[in-house]
C-alpha cells in the first residue's frame, strides 16, 4: 500500500511539473499553482502537497533542467572522440532549450536564488571544462578554445533564436555550424582578439539580468527606511 502511495505521489509530481512548463511555454511564468494543478487534472490539495508554493515548483523545474544537462554534458565525456562529445551536448542542450520554451523561460527567471543558478554551474561547468580540455589534447579544437567560449555560444545562439523564431525557427542551426567550424583545429587559424572569461566573470556575466531587479528594488528600500 506505502509503495502504490509513492508512486502515485511520483506520478502526480510529474503531471503537475509537465504541466507547469506547457503553462509558461503558452502563458509565461505568472500563473499560479492553482492554474497549473487545473491543467496537470489533480486536486489543488495535491498540488499543494507536492510544491508549498509556486516558487518551490519553479525551482523544481530547474532542477529537472540542471540534470539533464548534466546527464547531456556526462554523455558527451564518455565518447571516446572528443570532438563529436562536443558536437552532441551543443546539438542535444539547444533542443532541450529551443523544444521547451517554457523551460527556457524558468532557466533565466530571476526569481531564482542565486544559489541555485551557482549549484547549477558547479554541476555542469566542471564537466564541459574536462570536455574542451579533452578535445584540446585529441588535438581537434583550436588550442585557445576555453569551456567559457561554449556558455557564450549557447547564449548567443538563444538570442538568435528568439529573434527569428516566427520567421525561420531553425535559423539557429546555420550559426551553430558556423561556430563549430571555427573552433576547429586548424594551423593558419586567426588568434581570438579577446581572451576568454574565468568561470566567475563568465557567471557574473550571464547572471546580471537576473541582478538588475534586485538593484532596483534596492534603492526603494533605502528610502523607505
Amino acid at each position: 500500500m506505502a509503495e502504490n502511495l509513492r508512486s502515485d505521489a511520483a506520478a502526480n509530481r510529474e503531471r503537475l511539473l509537465r504541466a507547469a512548463r506547457e503553462l509558461y511555454a503558452r502563458s509565461g511564468p505568472d500563473v499560479s499553482l492553482n492554474e497549473v494543478a487545473r491543467h496537470a487534472g489533480v486536486g489543488v490539495g495535491t498540488a499543494y502537497r507536492r510544491f508549498a508554493n509556486k516558487q518551490e515548483l519553479m525551482e523544481a523545474l530547474f532542477v529537472s533542467a540542471v540534470d539533464e544537462l548534466e546527464a547531456y554534458a556526462r554523455a558527451a565525456l564518455n565518447e571516446p572522440d572528443a570532438w563529436r562529445g562536443i558536437v552532441g551536448f551543443l546539438e542535444r542542450s539547444m533542443e532541450l532549450q529551443f523544444a521547451d520554451s517554457g523551460l527556457n523561460t524558468i532557466m533565466s527567471h530571476p526569481a531564482l536564488a542565486d544559489e541555485q543558478v551557482a549549484q547549477a554551474r558547479s554541476r555542469v561547468a566542471p564537466l564541459l571544462q574536462r570536455l574542451v580540455e579533452r578535445a584540446r589534447e585529441q588535438g581537434s579544437v583550436r588550442a585557445d578554445l576555453e569551456q567559457s567560449d561554449i556558455i557564450f555560444l549557447q547564449a548567443g545562439l538563444a538570442a538568435i533564436r528568439n529573434l527569428t523564431r516566427s520567421v525561420e525557427p531553425d535559423l539557429y542551426r546555420r550559426y551553430l555550424t558556423v561556430f563549430l567550424d571555427g573552433i576547429r583545429a586548424d594551423p593558419a587559424r586567426t588568434p581570438l582578439p579577446v581572451r576568454a572569461l574565468d568561470s566567475t566573470r563568465t557567471h557574473a556575466a550571464m547572471t546580471q539580468e537576473r541582478r538588475r531587479p534586485q538593484e532596483r528594488q534596492r534603492p526603494r528600500e533605502r528610502r523607505r527606511r
